[in-house]
């Protein structure tokens, strides 16, 4: 029962919505086949998949409500998950926060579903640890790697009439390869809502020719360098910014678009005029679920443009403690399909989409006459929200850049940086790319700030 179809999801919202006596209800239905393989050592470790199917129920009387969750679908545990809710709903205190329930919402259906994903099956996992061991055995190194892939539904409704359903799959591979003496490390990710474009192999070369070229490393001085970011290097960095352009924390002085004196900086300019940074549900490449976690329709959003704040994030609930329009009150970017209710504190939200230029990797490294490129930023927290100040560590595979050439490996970096100011320091953009679910390019920025040596891999 874990793949519903469409009419066979609503049939059971509704009829769970029929059981409710609360002055509001709203249920949610998801179904999700996921699978995973492990492998370390150059051998399959874990292996295992999991098929659920789980409905939500959410009541509420007044501004008190109350949440109950069942996999169990006949009819007597669907009416007693509504009257659990409704009891929980009944002790729960008013909240000085409730917003009702959305009514009739029209949802996009954005291409986040491939029979190929679906079709996945442990043959299919099996084969792409086997391209990623091979090409260790023939360079006589070592790989640990990642392979997990989802599909499913998800189905939605309320006692105001709102009905919304979508599909969704997804496969993510990591590798970190490692030469013989643990002295070279090299890691490739990719990540595709369509299996049929991963490359389990291409991937685990790149990784493996970055552990060989990695083996013998030269310290340099820390300080401030001209660098080469890779998208997975850059992710998490720019993508936790955006998910924090959030208009209360900035109006509560909380955020680094709180205007000094009071107030948001909407409207200002604060980066490159080359900075990009928008979502958009539909796009081919990165879509996400047609809807927020508060039921609102996802459509095309610009968050800076031309370097300038574009849109704020706002919660229903302070859109309307403060009259913005419904047209205005976007929600923030997040939840791709199959990462669950929200993300962790350092995983990268998906669906973040940034505009960049032509060039390769390797043609961005040509134009850089001393610098870093760096593969990965690892061990990432925040410092200071008010200024976006991030401190992490480069990992598997950082070198010295001269004269358009890798010239050698160094010694990781830990860093001290801000994406604000990473993105006012462009020199040049690449050819963007999916990563984490979203689409950066990889990019050259001057004066980044390395604080220290690390003695990590």
């Amino acid at each position: 029962m874990a793949q519903l179809s469409e009419s066979d999801a609503q049939a059971v919202l509704k009829k769970v919505l029929g059981f409710s006596k609360a002055d509001e209800c709203a249920v949610s239905l998801d179904g999700n086949r996921e699978g995973n393989l492990r492998f370390a050592r150059n051998a399959v470790s874990t292996s295992g998949g999991a098929d659920t199917l789980a409905l939500t129920v959410t009541t509420s009387f007044g501004k008190k409500s109350g949440t109950a969750t069942i996999n169990e679908f006949d009819d007597a545990s669907l009416e007693k998950v509504v009257r659990r809710a409704e009891e929980l709903a009944q002790f729960a205190p008013e909240n000085p926060e409730f917003v009702s329930e959305l009514g009739p919402q029209k949802y996009e259906q954005p291409p986040t579903y491939f029979e190929s994903t679906v079709a996945i099956d442990p043959a299919f996992r099996a084969r792409a640890a086997s391209a990623s061991v091979e090409v260790c055995r023939r360079g006589n190194l070592t790989a640990a790697g990642f392979l997990q892939h989802n599909s499913g539904f998800s189905a939605r409704a309320n006692s105001k009439g709102l009905l919304g359903y979508t599909r969704g799959s997804e496969v993510d591979f990591s590798v970190t390869i490692r030469t013989p003496d643990g002295k070279g490390s090299g890691y490739a990710v990719a990540d595709y809502n369509d299996a049929a474009k991963l490359d389990a192999g291409a991937l685990s070369e790149l990784a493996a020719q970055k552990a060989v070229r990695s083996r013998e490393t030269r310290a340099i001085e820390p300080g401030k360098y001209t660098v080469i970011l890779e998208p997975a290097a850059s992710v998490d960095l720019i993508t936790h910014m955006v998910s924090q352009m959030d208009a209360r924390r900035a109006d509560e002085g909380r955020s680094f678009l709180t205007k000094p004196g009071g107030g948001n900086r909407l409207g200002e300019k604060l980066m490159d005029e080359r900075v990009h940074l928008y979502s958009d549900p539909m796009n081919p490449e990165a879509p996400t679920e047609p809807w927020a976690l508060d039921g609102r329709p996802r459509r095309r959003v610009d968050w800076i443009k031309d370097g300038v704040i574009a849109n704020l994030a706002y919660s229903r609930y302070w859109a309307q403690k403060n009259n913005v329009p419904e047209e205005k009150a976007v929600p923030g970017i997040g939840n791709g399909f199959g990462r669950g209710p929200a993300v962790g504190a350092f995983e990268s939200p998906p669906g973040l989409l940034m505009d960049g230029g032509t060039d390769s990797l390797a043609d961005l490294i040509k134009g850089v006459k001393r610098g870093v490129l760096v593969t990965r930023m690892w061990y990432i927290r925040e410092v200071d929200p008010q200024t976006v100040l991030y401190t992490g560590l480069t990992r598997d595979g950082t070198f010295y850049v001269e004269n358009g050439e890798i010239k050698y490996a160094i010694k990781n970096f830990r860093f001290n940086e801000s994406p604000v100011i990473m993105l006012n320091n462009i020199e040049a953009l690449g050819k963007p790319v999916r990563m984490n679910g979203s689409l950066l390019p990889p990019m050259v920025v001057r004066d980044f700030t390395f604080s220290s040596l690390s003695d990590a891999v």
